[in-house]
């Protein structure tokens, strides 16, 4: 978009601008008509009561462009305007257009072409002039057109004001706009974080259990009654723990939200995975209570650790291991053994490390996940845990 061309003026602003130019041109026609009859001509030619007019018509049309053409029409105005005393208002309100663009060199030409048009109409219509009429001549157009230019400068500086704020109005609606695109995101993604933490150790578990039934044809019948209950147990958590979720996305935000996970719940952690049928063990060192976001990243880690050892390894030894205290920090790790199953595995998301890796950086801390040379798994999460006497001193 071109920032040098003027907005659209309605039919009225339009119109009204054209019926001031005419009526100062009027005036100045009339004064100059009185002042040809009382002169030695008499009184006025037919081109005064003819070509005039109609040269000033002619210029009043020519200004509708004149926002789209700004100095063309100044320059053709002002010129056309020797021959018209008529068409003076014109053209001074085409000057004051050309003002509007506050451009010095196209102001000066313009302001130029009007005065000598004032001159060369007082010499199209002689009368009598008194001594000394010579410099009142030359200094009324000067004045007119300084009048002019000045207002044109301040409608000009007006209407970049009005431009820079409805911009600045209009970045900040971009920003608003792009702030509210990026908190959504990040609502989804937390709500997929949280699906993904509360569901798939459940599923996977479910799934898991589903996948011996399927492959184990040796089972005896109680066996399989331990394995059906543990699919229908694991089927009804699930079911509530989606509940939950969808509960705490649906309820009101000045409504407390259900508690979270921590530290304290790692062993019932492990005790569900070990009552679904893996073969997981818990060696933990921890002394003391870590802080709230401490305990609940160390939750989702061994959750994490749990689910892949379900999906990729579920007849793998799997051992998870924490140790730490205050002042020296949180070491979570969960290892398992080479897996010799080769059933089919339920279809992975491929993002639940990569959210665990974005928990662990907003507590601090840093996670690593590699193959063993084994051929079994490591996952390690390392979180601070800063010592609550240091924080107070401090």
């Amino acid at each position: 978009m071109n920032t040098d061309i003027a907005p659209r003026l309605g039919w009225w602003q339009q119109t009204w601008r054209l019926a001031g130019a005419a009526a100062i041109g009027l005036v100045l026609w009339v004064a100059t008509g009185v002042a040809v009859s009382n002169g030695p001509a008499g009184e006025p030619s037919p081109w005064f009561f003819i070509g005039d007019p109609l040269v000033a018509a002619g210029c009043l049309t020519a200004l509708v462009w004149r926002r789209r053409f700004p100095l063309p029409v100044a320059l053709g105005v002002t010129i056309v305007a020797t021959v018209s005393v008529l068409s003076t208002g014109a053209s001074l309100l085409a000057l004051g257009s050309v003002a509007t663009r506050r451009r010095p060199v196209e102001i000066g030409i313009v302001v130029v072409g009007h005065v000598a048009a004032s001159q060369f109409g007082v010499e199209l219509y002689p009368v009598d002039n008194p001594p000394g009429a010579f410099w009142y001549q030359l200094a009324t157009p000067f004045l007119t057109a300084g009048i002019a230019v000045a207002m044109g400068m301040a409608v000009g500086a007006r209407r970049m004001e009005v431009r820079s704020l409805r911009e600045r109005a209009e970045s900040a609606e971009r920003e608003q706009s792009a702030r509210a695109a990026q908190a959504r995101a990040l609502e989804r993604n937390r709500i997929a974080r949280e699906m993904h933490d509360v569901l798939a150790h459940r599923i996977s578990l479910v799934a898991m259990q589903a996948g011996v039934l399927d492959h184990r044809r040796d089972l005896k019948a109680e066996e399989n009654r331990v394995l059906v209950r543990g699919i229908a147990e694991g089927s009804h958590l699930a079911l509530e723990e989606l509940r939950d979720v969808l509960g705490v996305l649906r309820a009101d935000p000045g409504l407390p939200e259900p508690p979270q996970p921590s530290l304290e719940g790692v062993p019932e952690l492990v005790a569900d995975a070990r009552a679904s049928g893996l073969d997981v063990s818990l060696t933990s060192t921890v002394t003391g209570t870590p802080p709230d976001v401490v305990g609940r990243t160390c939750y989702r880690v061994v959750q994490e650790g749990l689910t892949n050892a379900a999906k990729h390894a579920p007849d793998a030894r799997i051992r998870v291991g924490l140790e730490g205290a205050a002042g020296g920090g949180l070491q979570v790790s969960i290892r398992n053994s080479p897996s010799a199953a080769r059933a089919a595995k339920p279809p992975s998301s491929g993002f639940g490390l990569l959210g665990l890796g974005e928990r662990v950086d907003l507590a601090g801390g840093e996670l690593r996940h590699h193959r063993t040379p084994d051929g079994g798994y490591l996952l390690t999460a390392r979180l601070p845990w800063p010592n609550p006497t240091h924080e107070k001193r401090a």
